[in-house]
């Protein structure tokens, strides 16, 4: 009975601190905005409007109202979801978030069906064959791409596959997608980038969380009793591992929240991160802050999934 009282206090306690730190990022996002340089209305009527039509679009917009109202007002909408109307286009936010985050998700859903598996297979195959060849061949190969930045990553992936080569398209949306040939090349360029940063990462934490179990004792009682190495490592640590290589691929893979920001304006890919980029330069606020706050809950959803899944992971928390 007091296992099963942590088990669910752990898991509160979890979803509590999401609930918290979601509170926290609101206000730091609203706020950041609100420190952009420039003058929304005076970015909307020009240079050459006067100071009385400047206040009267000001007073339109509510932005002449205390900013800690317009916070409150802010966070209201968020829990109704009602994200607001765009400045610039005087359209409701969610219409055009909709299309370009259904765009985002198909770029990071096809970036994580590729990057998991094989990062997962080349981790647990590293952890394996620990201090072989292949070991050191991956374990070189991921620190030097760690190491490269992803926008050149994406610059060599321009260079090489659409400026060398000619196999893949500069933009990611520079081909209809009509066909399945043609939708291959419109998400590989963008894919690739994302892929091998990814991958490079989740590679490395894996190998780390299997190698740290294999030291166990209980994993090397399990190899004097005569298992093989397969069996050791497939058998007894991958599944204690279970927890630290969930947290592996959630770190991993939150790092698309960041990435795709410069993968998708690097290759003019319409998702949500270019939408964020071009509100900026235009001061629309309400939809920078929108774009900001889907980023930070992907972020914070993926890291408390992947603390419930060493939980949940644990025997001794499940019982």
């Amino acid at each position: 009975m007091l296992r099963s009282l942590t088990f669910y206090i752990l898991i509160a306690q979890r979803l509590g601190i999401a609930a918290v730190t979601l509170v926290i990022v609101s206000f730091a996002v609203f706020f950041a905005t609100e420190l952009l340089p420039g003058d929304v209305a005076q970015v909307l009527l020009g240079q050459a409007a006067t100071d009385e039509a400047v206040a009267g679009l000001r007073q339109a917009m509510g932005l002449d109202q205390p900013a800690i109202w317009r916070f409150l007002g802010w966070m209201g909408g968020l829990a109704t979801g009602d994200f607001g109307m765009s400045y610039v286009s005087n359209m409701p936010v969610a219409e055009l978030i909709a299309d370009r985050l259904a765009n985002s998700l198909r770029l990071a859903a096809v970036t994580t069906a590729i990057s998991v598996p094989l990062a997962l297979a080349l981790g647990i195959g590293a952890a394996m064959w620990q201090g072989s060849l292949f070991d050191r061949i991956v374990s070189i190969l991921t620190i030097s791409v760690i190491s490269v930045p992803e926008f050149m990553v994406a610059t060599l992936a321009v260079l090489v596959f659409a400026v060398w080569l000619g196999w893949l398209p500069a933009l990611s949306y520079g081909a209809e997608t009509g066909s399945i040939g043609a939708m291959l090349k419109a998400y590989a360029m963008p894919v690739i980038t994302l892929g091998f940063v990814v991958s490079a990462q989740m590679i490395r934490m894996t190998r780390a969380a299997v190698i740290e179990t294999i030291n166990t004792p209980y994993v090397e009682m399990a190899l004097l009793k005569g298992a093989s190495r397969r069996r050791m490592v497939l058998g007894h640590a991958l599944p204690n591992a279970l927890g630290p290589i969930a947290n592996a691929v959630a770190l991993s893979l939150s790092y698309l929240v960041g990435g795709v920001i410069i993968v998708e304006t690097i290759f003019n890919y319409p998702g949500v991160a270019k939408l964020m980029v071009d509100a900026v330069s235009t001061r629309d606020l309400p939809l920078i802050q929108s774009c900001a706050m889907i980023f930070c809950v992907s972020y914070l959803l993926l890291i408390t999934i992947a603390d419930l899944t060493a939980i949940l992971s644990n025997p001794r928390l499940r019982r």
